[in-house]
């Protein structure tokens, strides 16, 4: 049996000898030519929600005492912001702080310092989500207990649809780019290579509006500009 493989194996081998030689040639993978670029879209929306900060300061020889004055004021600011509509997930502490103040005095004619009377500082941010609403607001908080109120800073909330418009109009953008890229060079555009958004998703809102706070004027919330950037690679042929 084993005599028998190896005759088999020598006949093949020489068989071999006599089939004509194949030149398969030089194989090489080549780059692609691609162009690259960069298209923008940019569209108004309407403001959708407003932001108001409400302050109160109180000062105090005892701290214990400014301490509880400041909770009942806040505790009382609050309230009434939730009484004029305003959700409770809407309101939102933004800070506290406690701070011992120093006072200057002389003691035989040499100026020396002393810890003095505590100053309590609390703020919160309330958003509001109807605008129609906002000169309202504005009056509430100027007539409260409030030390200090800024805004309302308009801003928009939800962009929806008006993402893929924008997402469309950048494409089209650039397309337009490439194709007159492509013209140039004297070539055809091909396909999409790949494609790339502009960094934190390529949203970029742009406030307006009026900064208001006591008996403000009539709040105009205006638009904001919301605009998309993208990256794209077309194969030219």
């Amino acid at each position: 049996m084993k005599n028998k493989i190896l005759l088999l194996l020598a006949l093949a081998i020489l068989a071999g000898w006599g089939l004509p030689r194949v030149r398969w040639g030089r194989l090489e993978m080549r780059p692609s030519e691609t162009v690259m670029v960069t298209g923008e879209s940019k569209m108004q929306v309407k403001n959708q929600i407003a932001i108001f900060t409400a302050g109160v300061d109180v000062i105090n020889d005892s701290k214990d005492a400014a301490a509880k004055e400041i909770k009942s004021k806040m505790d009382g600011l609050v309230a009434e912001v939730k009484k004029f509509g305003i959700a409770e997930g809407d309101i939102k502490t933004q800070s506290l702080s406690y701070y011992q103040q120093e006072e200057t005095y002389y003691d035989n004619g040499v100026q020396k310092s002393r810890k003095g009377q505590w100053r309590v500082s609390s703020t919160v941010e309330i958003t509001l989500r109807d605008l129609s609403k906002a000169d309202g607001l504005a009056s509430l908080l100027a007539g409260s207990g409030a030390n200090n109120v800024w805004g309302p800073n308009f801003s928009i909330d939800d962009i929806g649809q008006a993402e893929v418009e924008l997402f469309e109009g950048a494409m089209k953008n650039a397309r337009e780019k490439a194709e007159a890229a492509a013209k140039a060079a004297g070539r055809e555009l091909g396909k999409v290579i790949s494609v790339s958004e502009g960094s934190g998703g390529g949203l970029y809102p742009m406030f307006k509006g009026a900064e208001g706070g006591g008996g403000a004027p009539v709040l105009e919330p205006g638009t904001g500009t919301v605009s998309k950037t993208v990256t794209v690679s077309y194969e030219l042929k």
